[in-house]
């Protein structure tokens, strides 16, 4: 097992074999902090965890699309699940494989859909009716042909939030069972058109192994029932969507998630593919901040800090929950605060309530933050976004420049 991102030597901190006071004394906060080992070993420990389907593990692009993190899961032997051309654009920066990616999203344009056919990707997932009829017209004006999957809605609750459940009736994404049969049988006679698989994703941040395993039953199923219409799929993408321990969760393993899938999918020859994004990044990362001041009133502790919800969204969205630790060892007193950041919204927290030793001045670390970090950042209040740092052993990388006024105003222009 490979160390936790964040360990204690003597009481120093430690990423990788780095002081983290030494990266913020070198960098700066708020600064993104990423293990480059710890990446390396969490995909390989996916991956093997799989190996009896000899799985292609695309990565989400969504969760962290830093051109560095990419590069190294191609290096390892990734694939990549995108949502835009802006993020097939990236995969391609980063020296990632076009023909192991697969395109999801609901609103593929004419655009996006000839970026992606003349970069020869490996399948779109099809989302609608329209979609197919609009990759058959863009396709066949190419004169090539498009791979394509349908995104099956399984109709299954995968008990997560609301924000993230992708598989009910009532969410925008995929078709219905019933429907996806229709779109393969109108796919199987279109001539720009060739049936690889069949795709399914739920949701995310599920830590219950049952919604996995009723959904792929559902593809399986399917799967039989197309081979009695001469339609032959070739993958099953089983898409994403499994949690990672925040608080108290308690995910499935990666060798339980392949045993459940093992026994659904038994014998049949079918390649396997899955989409991960916060199980292989989530862990691997931490946002590092300053406190500014300490304010203590008769009913609230607050530490203020100089990280904000345009760093990391995802207690402002969602209500998520990130462990906050001290990095600065001291002997004051332990209180409840809320840990708060200068942006203008009393929704701009990153913990509430929690019990820490705090002064001015220290450092905190906010913990399992390598997915939708810094990819849902953004510059609200003006606030340029925080740089991305690489560690590899003893040697820090910067992998993202912090932006500075000029990055923030890039594009505007004054009245004439």
């Amino acid at each position: 097992m490979s160390k936790p991102m964040i360990h204690s030597n003597d009481g120093i901190f430690y990423i990788e074999n780095v002081p983290v006071k030494k990266i913020t004394e070198d960098y700066g906060t708020p600064a993104y902090v990423y293990s480059k080992q710890l990446i390396i070993d969490t995909f390989h420990s996916f991956r093997n965890s799989f190996k009896q389907f000899d799985p292609l593990v695309c990565f989400a692009v969504k969760a962290n699309s830093n051109i560095a993190i990419l590069n190294l899961l191609a290096e390892q032997g990734a694939g990549f699940d995108i949502v835009s051309e802006g993020e097939l654009k990236r995969v391609i920066a980063a020296h990632g494989d076009p023909r192991k990616v697969v395109f999801s999203g609901i609103g593929k344009s004419i655009n996006e859909i000839s970026f992606a056919i003349n970069h020869n990707i490996l399948a779109f997932n099809v989302e609608s009716e329209g979609e197919l009829r609009r990759i058959q017209s863009v396709a066949k004006s190419l004169n090539k042909k498009a791979s394509i999957s349908i995104r099956v809605n399984p109709n299954v609750d995968a008990k997560t939030h609301p924000y993230i459940s992708t598989g009910l009736k009532d969410n925008k994404f995929g078709v219905d069972e019933n429907k996806s049969v229709e779109l393969y049988c109108l796919a199987k006679d279109m001539d720009a058109i060739e049936i690889k698989g069949i795709d399914c994703h739920i949701g995310s941040q599920i830590t219950d192994i049952n919604p996995f395993i009723d959904s792929t039953k559902k593809l399986v199923a399917l799967i039989d029932h197309l081979k009695t219409l001469d339609i032959h799929i070739e993958h099953i993408d089983i898409g994403g969507g499994l949690g990672i321990n925040y608080n108290d969760e308690l995910p499935p393993t990666f060798l339980e998630y392949a045993e459940a899938m093992s026994h659904v999918i038994g014998t049949r020859k079918l390649k396997v593919i899955f989409e991960p994004g916060r199980s292989l990044i989530g862990k691997a990362g931490v946002l590092l901040t300053n406190v500014e001041y300490i304010k203590e009133g008769p009913n609230k502790n607050f530490a203020i800090i100089d990280a904000a919800m345009n760093d990391l969204m995802r207690p402002s969205l969602y209500d998520a929950y990130h462990e906050i630790i001290n990095i600065d060892a001291h002997q004051c007193i332990r209180k409840k605060y809320d840990i708060v950041g200068p942006v203008c919204e009393t929704g701009d927290f990153l913990g509430k309530e929690r019990l820490l030793a705090i002064k001015d001045n220290d450092t905190l670390a906010v913990l399992d933050t390598g997915a939708y970090g810094m990819s849902m950042s953004s510059n609200y209040n003006s606030r340029p976004r925080a740089i991305e740092l690489m560690v590899d052993d003893e040697i820090v990388h910067v992998i993202r420049e912090r932006e500075n006024f000029e990055h923030l105003i890039f594009g505007e222009s004054l009245l004439p």
